[in-house]
């Protein structure tokens, strides 16, 4: 457990990470550096991340790395961006036992959006949203917005059961969503 005491001192190892990291790599005398406060449930749960990490020259496979830091929900899911080629590191599509290192570029193209990350730290069990966040670097392109109009067919809630014409003035509106996105909007009309 790291105590505030910890925190206050520069342990020697923790230059060097601030050398290999920037200002934002999340270790306390970098968070320190910038300005920022710490806070100590996050630097604890970076300790026990980092512990729980691999040791000095053991590797992470990509597929667990990319589940460790929460980019895919499980880590089949990661094995399967991998096999279906939707994982590239450093520019290359790779397999799921592909070890990643500090330092790599993962692009990952998952539910219709591309993030790209850069490695900052390995690990290999799953860790919370502030840590994961410590874990890489997001170069992720914004993602796009979302629509503001309401999906159609959906009423207020309290407005009780439709009338029939009500009911009718849905199915008119359906249709032509249908025919919006079928591209026939314009041509002859349906038959029932």
């Amino acid at each position: 457990m790291v105590s505030e005491h910890d925190i206050d001192r520069a342990p020697a190892d923790d230059t060097a990470g601030d050398a290999a990291g920037g200002a934002g790599s999340g270790t306390p005398s970098a968070a320190r550096a910038a300005g920022g406060a710490v806070d100590p449930k996050v630097v604890a749960a970076i300790a026990a991340a980092e512990a729980a990490g691999p040791a000095s020259g053991e590797t992470v496979r990509i597929d667990s790395w990319i589940w460790a830091v929460r980019l895919v929900k499980t880590r089949s899911v990661g094995a399967t961006a991998c096999r279906g080629g939707h994982v590239r590191v450093n520019g290359e599509r790779v397999k799921p036992a592909h070890s990643v290192r500090v330092g790599d570029e993962v692009r990952l193209r998952h539910e219709g959006r591309e993030r790209i990350v850069v490695v900052k730290r390995l690990i290999r069990k799953r860790v919370g949203a502030p840590v994961a966040a410590q874990c890489y670097v997001d170069n992720s392109p914004p993602p796009p917005p979302r629509e503001a109009v309401a999906p159609i067919g959906v009423r207020d809630r309290g407005t009780g059961r439709p009338t029939k014409r009500d009911r009718r003035e849905l199915e008119r509106l359906r249709d032509l969503e249908r025919l919006r996105d079928a591209g026939g909007l314009g041509g002859r009309p349906r038959e029932r």
